[in-house]
């Protein structure tokens, strides 16, 4: 019955709502002296990926996977970095296609249930030799690490946990929630970034047809993903990529032990990111639910690092036999 009893986070005073938890870390924190190792890789359909490597020739290592439209050198992939290197773990902070700072070079970008490039990013680590391997991932990367721990034939074998933060369960209600007119700053924050990169991509791939945005047809995150996520990744519209990319569908398949550490004011999720029945009735996923925190905020008072960074250090070595 892994439903755990959430502290109280000292949280800033002038972090006073969700929203205010959201938004200010991501403009004002600032993780210093973690120094990437760059690696690109080439993908087995000729596109790449880039990987950078915080190591201390550690034994074992934690994986980061970032959120929608972000990146390693997000404060929120670097801290987890910085943690786990001052702990003795080495660290992966992987980048989604076109997420690096350079555009990949095929029509198709990334999503939630992107399992066949994170398995390169877990593949890569066992071929360095890793004992263990942790995976900590925020938001749409909490969602890509469960997805792969719940698909069959994923390389598990060496994985010995995972933290999924401020992480969508339900991928339909997200999308609700965040077409809403009072969750549009969010929405279209995602969506210009999105556009950006197709408007970009558009000039060197002629099958990417980026009219539809130039002409403003499409205007909201949702239409983004009806007319280019969806179909650019095999599905039928939004709503199967919602359907099938979501958590819940593979849920109670994964078997290694997973922390889902989701705050009760995230502007992102609703109660269907909360899957408090589901965890009573399961032996190895573990909800946490602080009221404070936000969306992928988490900071507490006289700390560098956030609660989100610290629980997850906390639980993973727990798991940990090194």
């Amino acid at each position: 019955m892994p439903l755990l009893k959430s502290i109280k986070l000292k949280t800033p005073f002038w972090h006073f709502n969700g929203h205010l938890q959201t938004i200010l870390p991501s403009l004002q924190r600032n993780i210093d002296d973690v120094e990437y190792k760059r690696e690109r890789i080439t993908t087995p359909d000729k596109d790449f990926l880039d990987f950078d490597w915080s190591c201390q020739n550690n034994k074992r290592i934690v994986i980061i996977s970032h959120g929608l439209e972000g990146g390693a050198d997000r404060h929120y992939c670097k801290g987890i970095a910085k943690l786990f290197n001052n702990n003795n773990w080495d660290a992966l902070a992987w980048n989604c296609r076109s997420c690096s700072g350079e555009l990949n070079k095929l029509p198709r970008f990334y999503h939630h249930g992107d399992v066949e490039d994170f398995k390169l990013v877990v593949d890569k680590a066992i071929e360095r030799g890793y004992q263990e391997i942790a995976l900590v991932g925020f938001s749409m990367g909490g969602a890509i690490s469960m997805n792969a721990l719940g698909t069959k034939k994923f390389p598990t074998q060496k994985i010995i946990g995972a933290v999924a933060v401020s992480t969508p369960i339900d991928l339909i209600s997200s999308s609700d929630e965040l077409e809403k007119k009072s969750k549009s700053f969010y929405n279209q924050k995602f969506f210009k970034k999105l556009k950006k990169k197709v408007i970009a991509k558009s000039k060197y791939i002629p099958e990417l047809d980026a009219s539809p945005l130039l002409n403003e047809q499409i205007k909201s995150l949702r239409g983004f993903d009806e007319n280019y996520t969806a179909p650019l990744h095999g599905f039928k519209n939004a709503h199967d990529f919602y359907y099938n990319a979501s958590v819940e569908r593979r849920m109670d398949k994964i078997e290694k032990p997973v922390l889902i550490l989701n705050a009760k004011n995230d502007p992102f999720l609703t109660e269907k990111s909360y899957p408090i029945e589901f965890v009573k009735t399961c032996d190895n996923i573990y909800l946490e639910m602080p009221k404070n925190g936000g969306h992928v905020g988490f900071c507490i008072v006289n700390s560098q690092f956030t609660y989100a960074e610290i629980r997850s250090l906390e639980f993973l070595n727990a798991q940990s036999s090194l």
